[in-house]
């Protein structure tokens, strides 16, 4: 019996473009996916093999919407998706890696630790602020909760090196104030979704990833916060200057 091989490329337009719009969605439903195994690892609390979950949520996440503009598919659905993912990824699951930090630091009171859920509940307002400011269209107004989640992942492996630093309640209640704050502040954050890898467009991405890779290759996961306030300095170089130039 002939084989019959068959191409994609010969179904009927109507087949294919229903099939591509479901792609970037379901890149979205493995940072979801990944978001719950990272929190089932973080109850239990092997914190530093959820943060690997994280990370991988990370990338799902940055793919879903670099698919969706390469096949021009974006839709209402798949922003909402897309928040509902993050939420978990990036809100729960983090919120329960603070909890479990502070169950493990010199804390005096049983109901301290439930303060790490702030940051789950600042993280739902950034995202619902971010999905109805007209202003995010492109770049972030406050911290994005990826960028976040990446910085508190950091603290277990720091306390390897430092646990009398990340064992401090106190200093863990001010990351948490700290945070909460960044996630819901006017502070303008630029994006790092390419929608080209031109050098005099994307100029402050690059710059930021040369030296966020530097810095990690020296100080490996010690290096997030330094990335973090990186990363917030050349936010506001970047958009201090451009607003010079505009003037």
């Amino acid at each position: 019996m002939d084989q019959v091989f068959f191409s994609i490329s010969h179904l009927p337009s109507p087949i294919l473009h229903h099939m591509k719009r479901h792609i970037p969605n379901a890149i979205t439903c493995a940072n979801l996916f990944s978001g719950c195994i990272g929190i089932v690892f973080a109850f239990k609390g092997d914190l530093q093999t959820a943060a690997y979950f994280v990370i991988l949520s990370g990338v799902f996440d940055f793919f879903d919407g670099m698919v969706a503009r390469l096949l021009n598919v974006k839709s209402a659905i798949g922003k909402d998706l897309d928040s509902l993912a993050d939420m978990v990824s990036f809100g729960f699951l983090p919120g329960v890696m603070m909890f479990q930090l502070l169950k493990g630091s010199d804390y005096t009171s049983e109901y301290l630790p439930y303060l790490g859920f702030f940051i789950t509940v600042f993280s739902a307002l950034r995202l619902a602020k971010f999905n109805n400011d007209s202003r995010q269209a492109e770049d972030f107004i406050g911290l994005n909760t990826p960028m976040n989640t990446l910085f508190i992942c950091s603290l277990p492996f720091i306390a390897e090196d430092y646990p009398e630093v990340i064992g401090s309640s106190i200093l863990l209640i001010a990351i948490i104030a700290i945070t909460s704050y960044l996630l819901i502040s006017e502070i303008k954050i630029f994006s790092l979704k390419f929608s080209n890898l031109s050098w005099s467009k994307n100029k402050i991405k690059f710059i930021f990833l040369i030296l966020s890779a530097s810095l990690i290759g020296f100080l490996q996961f010690a290096a997030i916060p330094f990335v973090l306030v990186l990363y917030i300095a050349l936010s506001m170089l970047h958009f201090k200057s451009a607003g010079k130039e505009i003037q």
